[in-house]
């Protein structure tokens, strides 16, 4: 029977400081860089995730922005008989029903409204705007012969 067996110090103490650390199984001294890829690669997940959230949340404010532009349109239109003042009153009503600003209303000689709204972004700090017209097809009518 040996005797007890000598208590080795770690590693780091163990060695000369002349010699170089010895080489891992393997033969590669990359240990540690699979931790840097998976870093990386959640970093890239994380921001192309990001950016497909802003992007999804600004066309949904723009279909909101656009949808608001159409009502506000649609509603001013039914009262342009009366005048461009309650027509445009009209349409401002409906847009801030539809959460949006009415920023510009006129009334046409073909006796069309147009209109247009902004909306802020929800995930972004800007606005979005839509452009929406209500009024009579637009057609080059001919008088039958």
């Amino acid at each position: 029977m040996r005797g007890p067996r000598p208590q080795r110090l770690p590693e780091p103490y163990c060695r000369p400081p002349d010699r170089p650390r010895p080489v891992p199984r393997g033969g590669r001294r990359d240990t540690g860089s699979a931790t840097v890829w998976m870093l990386t690669l959640c970093f890239v997940l994380l921001s192309v995730a990001a950016t497909v959230m802003v992007v999804a949340g600004v066309r949904a404010d723009r279909h909101r922005a656009a949808a608001a532009a159409d009502l506000a349109a649609l509603a001013g239109a039914r009262h342009l008989a009366r005048g461009e003042e309650p027509a445009c009153a009209a349409a401002r009503a409906t847009a801030e029903a539809n959460g949006a600003e009415l920023t510009r209303c006129r009334g046409a000689s073909d006796l069309s409204l147009h209109v247009s709204t902004r909306v802020r972004a929800r995930l972004w700090p800007a606005t979005v705007a839509a452009h929406a017209r209500a009024g009579p097809q637009r057609t080059q009518w001919v008088a039958p012969p």
